[in-house]
């Protein structure tokens, strides 16, 4: 198969082939039709986000595709079918603490890199092969929409984190990080959730006003000032009442004081879940927990059952991947896509086609 390998860190991607994989029980092989290039993705390949990696690897992260081939003990999806592969790779022999791998894209630990050895190879590649349970089925799409459906691998990150903190109908919800590609996502997800009002503080006025003009009066937009007491009274007098979950998506430049900003904002008896890459100890009151009884809960990326739910907000018309412009590169091209994912604004998504 046509793959595009990362040898070195720093290095462009290399294309060539590799052999076809096979299945094996609990395996699904897909021929990926369009896979996902994060903005940041030229990061992870230079080295400056130290990702773990076991080089060379094919590189990328989520991808839709069709069922090409199964292993044994799948009775369900059939070759032909359309699917999401999620790169959230579970260990199976312990439900509760799995081992964890980013597959494509990162290790966590031992157990981790031990996954990695095997669902090594990501998304860019005309093949890959993922466990059964993370071949998301999608029922019939127009192919020409494949790289649409990417934005699904956006949008699953903020629906991880609300339904960690089972956000309700009816709730207002602050997003820390608004402006940003996930943070951006993470306010259409809140919206198809049933969510009564939406905080989007930030600094960048242009996507203030593009979320404003995107959802209309149920996302309440804050331009930050910096100053943490000016930014909490603003944040707070937008909402139409408290404020009942917060939920933090900033990038590590951010720095962990708006993250506890963002915090503070929350009600009595509220909700924090957070996402965000700040790697930094985040100083919250204890007295101010306590008394308030409020639930700080850190999320990474998403549960098993997430993903299928989200399609069903996709299908029902309450999430509209239509908001998204797609840009497309071939495999040949992947290092120009990954250049051009750089410049990603929120609702903008660059995506490779085997």
């Amino acid at each position: 198969m046509k793959a595009a390998l990362l040898n070195k860190f720093g290095l462009p991607l290399e294309v060539g082939t590799l052999p076809d994989p096979v299945p094996g029980a609990g395996e699904i092989v897909v021929d990926v039709v369009a896979a996902g290039v994060l903005s940041y993705t030229g990061e992870v390949f230079s080295g400056a986000r130290n990702y773990e990696m076991e080089l060379p690897l094919v590189p990328g992260t989520a991808a839709i595709g069709r069922v090409r081939a199964a292993g044994p003990d799948c009775t369900r999806l059939k070759p032909g079918d359309w699917v999401a592969c999620d790169i959230t790779v579970r260990s199976r022999d312990d439900t509760q603490t799995p081992d964890i791998v980013l597959q494509g894209w990162s290790a966590r630990g031992a157990g981790g890199r031990q996954l990695m050895r095997h669902f090594r190879h990501g998304a860019f590649a005309a093949q890959m092969m993922i466990p059964a349970e993370n071949a998301i089925p999608l029922g019939p799409i127009d192919a020409a929409d494949a790289g649409r459906w990417n934005a699904l691998n956006l949008l699953l990150v903020p629906y991880g984190g609300f339904v960690a903190v089972d956000l309700q109908p009816g709730e207002t919800v602050l997003v820390s990080g608004a402006t940003g590609n996930y943070g951006s996502a993470g306010v259409a997800v809140a919206l198809a959730m049933g969510a009564a009002q939406v905080i989007a503080p930030g600094r960048n006025e242009k996507v203030l006003d593009e979320l404003a003009r995107r959802f209309g009066d149920r996302v309440r937009t804050v331009r930050l000032t910096g100053d943490p007491e000016q930014d909490q009274q603003r944040m707070r007098c937008a909402a139409a009442g408290p404020i009942d979950v917060v939920l933090d998506l900033l990038p590590p430049a951010a720095g962990p004081a708006p993250v506890r900003t963002a915090a503070l904002t929350v009600r009595e008896f509220g909700r924090v879940v957070l996402m965000g890459g700040v790697d930094a100890d985040l100083a919250l009151p204890l007295r101010w927990l306590m008394r308030n009884s409020i639930t700080v809960r850190g999320q990474w990326m998403f549960p098993r059952a997430a993903a299928p739910r989200l399609v069903s907000l996709v299908r029902a018309g309450l999430l509209d991947l239509n908001q998204y412009q797609v840009t497309e590169f071939s495999l040949d091209d992947v290092n120009q896509a990954v250049e051009h994912a750089a410049g990603d604004k929120p609702f903008m998504l660059t995506v490779v086609r085997p």
